[in-house]
């Protein structure tokens, strides 16, 4: 089964509590912090899609996520910036479900 990186893209001032409260139970409480989930809940997905990227992860990418040590995994911003902005779902921007294209994104970010 494949895992699902998830990537808190957008700061946590003025959230909603239920939405902060979600993020806190999969330890997300940085920007650009990233965890990797086993089966990740549908119905959570949905409720943080609004301030977070992800996607199935590759062996290659969870390989060298799992090299910098324990989880949450602390990234940099990517290389040429989030295209679209941070407020905008993907394609057009960088939120929610990006798929396998989260690969390519996580690479930018690991430097």
């Amino acid at each position: 089964m494949p895992k699902i990186a998830i990537i808190l893209i957008r700061g946590t001032t003025g959230m909603r509590h239920d939405i902060k409260g979600a993020l806190h139970q999969l330890k997300l409480t940085r920007k650009n912090h990233c965890v990797l989930l086993e089966n990740a809940p549908k119905g959570l997905l949905l409720k943080i899609k609004d301030y977070v990227a992800f996607g199935e992860v590759d062996a290659a990418t969870e390989k060298a996520l799992l090299a910098k040590g324990d989880a949450p995994y602390a990234l940099h911003p990517p290389v040429g910036g989030f295209r679209g902005g941070i407020k905008h779902a993907y394609p057009k921007g960088a939120l929610g479900n990006r798929g396998e294209k989260i690969n390519a994104l996580i690479k930018s970010m690991l430097q």
